[in-house]
């Protein structure tokens, strides 16, 4: 595996869910950190936790001005950006012919402009490095759950975008990948959801069989690693795409308590 320690990393959507858990694996593996999210007393506490290591930088992604700012205070701070990894986005399920031009928006705002605006502010940097982009895909992609086919999509889109430009950049040694993830416990992106949202989703991938393929979720800790094993690569080899599934059967938490409920 290739010595990253000492090597920096930008993380987006680095307060919660596999954010945190990413950001951890690098401060152990000896890399300094810059983590990206919207302001909140998680985004406080995950710097307080790693100290010097981590350099907490409230932004959103949607905002090209700020990711611009983000990324160059990165620079400024720890003079280098060898890795980015784009893994800030949302997913929101709804009954696609009821979606509000808000919630449609932000997918795509999310999902696929956040990506675009970290990438091209990260490339003149990451030429500098002969760095690696990872951009976290979902295994949706192949399989795309009911009422999260936007969702799906922008993550098609990010996949084909890492395509292009895989070969785009590979004549400025900058590696292009894509890890693709299953089922993870302890995520964040089911906050937000309503109670009436959680039972319709949960109740219609039970009844198509989504939530069944999906498995039991993998602990984020896992997928830290399979991160790390793919940033850890020697140069001269580079990983196009991972996906990384839960391997247990099983059923996510919230399909769990549907089908355990009186019907």
């Amino acid at each position: 595996m290739e010595h990253l320690a000492g090597k920096v990393a930008v993380v987006s959507g680095a307060s919660k869910g596999m954010g945190r858990h990413f950001v951890a694996a690098m401060v152990d593996a000896g890399m300094k950190v810059a983590a990206l999210a919207r302001p909140s007393p998680q985004l406080d506490e995950l710097a307080a936790r790693h100290g010097d290591a981590v350099l907490a930088i409230p932004c959103d992604v949607t905002s090209s001005e700020a990711v611009n700012r983000a990324v160059a205070q990165t620079a400024e701070r720890f003079g280098r950006i060898d890795v980015l990894v784009n893994n800030a986005a949302i997913y929101h399920p709804f009954a696609f012919g009821e979606g509000s031009d808000a919630i449609i928006r932000a997918h795509l705002d999310i999902n696929v402009l956040g990506v675009a605006w970290l990438i091209r502010a990260a490339i003149p940097h990451l030429k500098q490095t002969q760095g690696q982009i990872v951009s976290i895909s979902s295994e949706s992609v192949h399989m795309p759950f009911p009422m999260l086919a936007l969702y799906a999509a922008t993550k098609a889109a990010v996949e084909t975008l890492s395509a292009g430009l895989r070969d785009e950049l590979r004549s400025d040694g900058i590696r292009v990948s894509v890890l693709r993830s299953g089922s993870v416990s302890g995520g964040s992106g089911g906050e937000s959801w309503s109670d009436a949202e959680k039972q319709a989703f949960y109740t219609k991938i039970v009844a198509t069989g989504h939530a069944a393929m999906s498995g039991s979720p993998a602990t984020p800790e896992s997928m830290a690693r399979a991160l790390i094993a793919t940033i850890g690569l020697p140069r001269d080899i580079s990983v196009d795409l991972i996906e990384v599934r839960a391997a247990q059967e099983g059923l996510p938490e919230g399909a769990r308590q549907v089908t355990d409920s009186p019907s």
